[in-house]
């Protein structure tokens, strides 16, 4: 696989650069870097609105030119950086959100597929910026990986119809119980 150099030293760089609120150790924690086209600042304010307990970190570059925007979101380190229109986002990596009831699937679905994201299948979306997530329920792998393999296999039955995830409708398959 070739590899741009430049791509290669500005991720190296940039990406690997500590922050006020986040420092660089050899066992630090991983941050993932991704690659905008001109549009860092805003995915990386997009990010910071749409998660609690998020913030942005450190802005290079002066207004109107960011380089890298380094934030965080609940506590997860991330980096943006407009590296150019050389790498698009697909869904071959994609960011699991862990739900713990309907009412948060709702709320990321509606923000994350807000201002021209997208509903793929099976719980995953495209973003706005072309980032891939998966909104999963945390009942779901009780649910498609259950004890009772015949109401697994209905619940995956069901999964596979749905875009957004309905944790009712996925119980119901499950339990075997009609609407």
């Amino acid at each position: 696989m070739r590899h741009d150099p430049v791509a290669y030293t500005i991720t190296t760089v940039f990406c690997s650069t500590p922050t006020p609120s986040r420092s660089l150790s050899p066992m630090s924690s991983l941050t993932t870097c991704l690659w905008f086209d001109g549009r860092a600042e805003e995915a990386a304010n997009f990010y910071v609105a749409t998660f609690k307990n998020s913030h942005i970190d450190h802005v290079s570059g002066p207004a109107g030119s960011v380089l890298m925007v380094q934030f965080t979101l609940d506590g997860q380190g991330f980096s943006a950086l407009n590296g150019g229109p050389q790498y698009r986002f697909n869904p071959a990596i994609s960011f699991v959100i862990p739900c713990a009831n309907q009412a948060e699937v709702d709320d990321y679905w509606a923000k994350l597929t807000a201002d021209g994201g997208a509903e793929v299948r099976c719980g995953w979306l495209t973003d706005k910026f072309g980032v891939s997530w998966q909104i999963v329920p945390s009942v779901l792998p009780s649910l498609i990986g259950g004890p009772d393999a015949a109401g697994a296999k209905r619940a995956m039955a069901a999964m596979m119809q749905m875009k957004k995830l309905d944790i009712a409708a996925l119980e119901q398959a499950y339990h075997a119980i009609s609407l």
